[in-house]
């Protein structure tokens, strides 16, 4: 059966764009109400975004198959090349590309106060690889849905333990500070709670068999997809007065995420034809290096710096272009497996 990517994941852009309109819009007509729902904190986390980050977040982590991870020793080279990407280059090349573009080559045409909040939303935009989106780009280039399954559920497991460190460092390098215990607690409100949970809903419902398993996730996927949507006006709504003066933002901020996008999955490529690795494992393997967590980035963002930050809205530059870049990768990916077996 030919692979089908799902009809609200593949127009997410023109979703995305029109959150943008409207978030604007809201927050141009309707200011009274915008800075009544920004002001429903507890604790600095915003009621109504934290509730829909949960609705967000949630479904996707029900996917997660840790027992999957036997698969590891099959597809070790794979693994092993996805996880040097994830964890020792990504990150690390964002910060690079962010202290590049931000802070010199467009300093001058973004908010100079905005310039460190940009940094770190980029940063924990490529921090946390993808969990949801990539069993998509796998279907999409026929990749080995073992290698897929165990793939992310390793990088969930390293990810409880590496992402607020790794974030903690980048911020650190680039001047930024941020207190630890407001990016602990951003992790337990974020991963652990709803990896839990999660976890537990998805036990509970394998014990009544894999159809029904199936049927449910099935069935609340879209609801992520619309949290997701609804959380971006809300940001939009907040952030539109910015938008209005600097429209040439988004545009700007795109630029590092373009480029750290096809130079991770070129290299996963790459390695992983240097190393002999099959084709249906090293295209979910490049994709997998490439993609973002971005609904996390999103949480962390908001919950660390702010509806109103610089930090959220470079976040949700990662969440517009996400499903184009990778698409774009994905043909690449399915075009070049003749020239990729030919090693």
């Amino acid at each position: 059966m030919t692979p089908r990517i799902g009809f609200f994941e593949r127009y997410l852009t023109i979703w995305v764009a029109l959150c943008i309109v409207v978030g604007i819009a809201l927050g141009q007509y309707f200011p009274a109400l915008m800075h009544t729902l920004g002001g429903m904190e507890i604790a600095r986390v915003n009621v109504p975004v934290g509730i829909l980050i949960w609705i967000m977040i949630v479904p996707m982590l029900m996917k997660i198959d840790f027992s999957a991870t036997h698969g590891v020793r099959q597809h070790w080279k794979g693994i092993g090349v996805t996880l040097f990407i994830n964890w020792a280059v990504k990150p690390f090349s964002m910060a690079f590309l962010a202290w590049v573009f931000v802070r010199h080559v467009f300093a001058d045409h973004l908010p100079a106060e905005q310039l460190d909040s940009y940094i770190a939303g980029l940063i924990l935009l490529a921090a946390a690889p993808c969990t949801a989106m990539v069993f998509v780009w796998s279907q999409l280039t026929r990749g080995d849905p073992y290698f897929t399954l165990s793939q992310v559920a390793l990088n969930d497991g390293i990810m409880l333990l590496a992402f607020a460190p790794i974030v903690a460092l980048l911020l650190g390098i680039s001047s930024i500070t941020i207190p630890w215990e407001t990016l602990l607690v951003s992790v337990l409100l974020y991963i652990v709670i709803p990896l839990v949970l999660a976890q537990l809903w998805r036990g509970r419902l394998m014990r009544t068999g894999t159809a029904t398993f199936e049927r449910v996730a099935q069935r609340i996927g879209p609801f992520s997809i619309m949290a997701l949507l609804l959380t971006l006006v809300l940001l939009f709504a907040f952030q539109g007065r910015a938008i209005l003066e600097q429209p040439l933002v988004i545009a700007l901020l795109a630029v590092p995420i373009l480029i750290q996008v096809v130079f991770n999955a070129g290299l996963a490529y790459l390695l992983n034809r240097k190393l002999g690795v099959a084709h249906c494992v090293a295209g979910p393997s490049c994709l997998i290096g490439a993609s973002n967590f971005f609904e996390l980035a999103v949480a962390t963002a908001i919950s660390l710096f702010g509806l109103h930050s610089g930090a959220a809205l470079a976040t949700v530059v990662g969440v517009l272009i996400e499903v184009p870049v990778m698409l774009l990768v994905v043909q690449v990916v399915n075009a070049s497996r003749q020239w990729y077996e030919s090693a």
